[in-house]
């Protein structure tokens, strides 16, 4: 009895062959150059071999190409021709389908870049897409140069106008990220301010890598938005950071400031024995879920009745926010539950971690920017509206100082 052997089956092996999709790529090549021989016949004003008053140029053979697109790869002969120009002189053709030197299609590029954004390691990339893309050139340094090249745009995102757009309510907070710098791996913040139109779609404002988290990078970052034309919001939410609060009074003064919940409770377990947090988490969960302020109101006073003897520690910190923790009640009903946590931003930087988790760190504070740009370029990362948006109107017909009031 012969010995037997085994070996794993392939993907391919166990679907089959794709006979179609086999047959599409077949005729990929002939299919492109059918493309490039009608834009050149427009550009010359007839066809191959017509006869025309209106001819603005001649065919002057072909050159072979390796083309990569998302559907697979060709050899293709692109067809060659000279135009008439200026002072009697003609120019080589230019395709606008094909552009000079151009290898792989930018629908290609975009789909590396976005395989890239979300996470996929790069022999994974080329693992995968290797059956379809034999000879395209996917390593690390086509990636890289492919991500690089968004440098441009993100200049330009990060220096565009908000004039045109109205934003009701801005959240703002930092995540901190390991980036190498002078030849060490530091901890750095990184400042994120996202804004929420009339609408009710959230859209990312700014993100600066400040270096310290305090009232002066907060306040050049907020100065930096009015400068680009952002309108006085209606309402601030943020963390506990003490910088950020004082530069909300030094640009914005007298703006209403919703304290994040979720960051407060978090400072409550910091001082409260572990057998005794569910209790108090109960109690400041009577506060921030009430039926509005005034019960609200009520539940903040039990609290500190409570526990004042009990853990003093506790009640400082809660006391330490005050009624800035009570501010989202003075909005409409609706809106409560996304305006009183810096959550949108929270999901934002969860995504970013997850796509940075297998890197120790990042090459430089620009390089964190350029992905967190590119999750957000790429869609890795998508807002939803906030909840209840349609009343947004009313809150642009209030002023400011009427919501303070209400809140205190």
């Amino acid at each position: 009895m012969g010995e037997s052997t085994s070996r794993v089956v392939g993907l391919p092996g166990v679907f089959g062959k794709d006979l179609l999709t086999e047959g599409i790529r077949s005729k990929l090549g002939e299919l492109i150059e059918v493309l490039l021989h009608t834009e050149l016949d427009q550009a010359i004003g007839t066809a191959k071999y017509g006869r025309s008053s209106e001819r603005v140029g001649y065919r002057n053979g072909t050159k072979p190409r390796q083309v990569h697109t998302s559907v697979g790869s060709a050899a293709i002969q692109v067809p060659r021709a000279r135009l008439a120009g200026t002072f009697g002189r003609t120019v080589e053709w230019q395709s606008d389908l094909l552009p000079a030197y151009e290898r792989r299609t930018r629908d290609l590029d975009g789909t590396l870049v976005s395989l890239y954004f979300s996470g996929v390691n790069q022999r994974r990339v080329e693992r995968a897409l290797r059956p379809i893309l034999k000879d395209a050139p996917l390593s690390k340094s086509v990636v890289s140069a492919l991500v690089q090249g968004l440098k441009e745009h993100l200049e330009t995102w990060r220096t565009r106008s908000l004039e045109k757009s109205s934003y009701v309510y801005v959240y703002l907070d930092a995540t901190n990220l390991k980036v190498r710098l002078l030849g060490k791996v530091r901890s750095i913040p990184v400042f994120i301010a996202l804004g929420v139109r009339q609408d009710g779609q959230k859209e990312v404002l700014a993100m600066e890598g400040l270096y310290k988290e305090n009232e002066n990078a907060w306040t050049e970052l907020l100065e930096g938005l009015v400068a680009r034309k952002l309108n006085r919001p209606s309402l601030a939410i943020i963390d506990g950071n003490a910088g950020l609060r004082k530069a909300l009074d030094v640009v914005w003064p007298g703006i209403p400031v919703q304290r994040c919940t979720v960051h407060k409770l978090r400072n409550l377990q910091t001082h409260c024995p572990k057998d005794a947090y569910g209790e108090v988490k109960d109690d400041f969960n009577e506060i921030i879920q009430a039926s509005g302020m005034d019960a609200a109101k009520k539940a903040y006073a039990r609290f500190v009745a409570r526990w004042s003897t009990r853990l003093p520690k506790v009640v400082r910190s809660l006391e330490e926010a005050g009624e800035e923790l009570l501010t989202f009640y003075a909005f409409p009903k609706e809106q409560w539950k996304c305006l009183r946590t810096t959550n949108p931003i929270e999901r934002l930087n969860e995504e970013f971690k997850r796509r940075v988790k297998t890197q120790c760190s990042l090459p430089s504070e620009g390089s964190a920017i350029l992905i967190l740009f590119g999750l957000i370029l790429s869609e890795q990362i998508r807002f939803r509206k906030i909840d209840g948006w349609e009343k947004i109107v009313e809150i642009v017909r209030q002023v400011p100082k009427d919501l303070v009031k209400e809140a205190s």
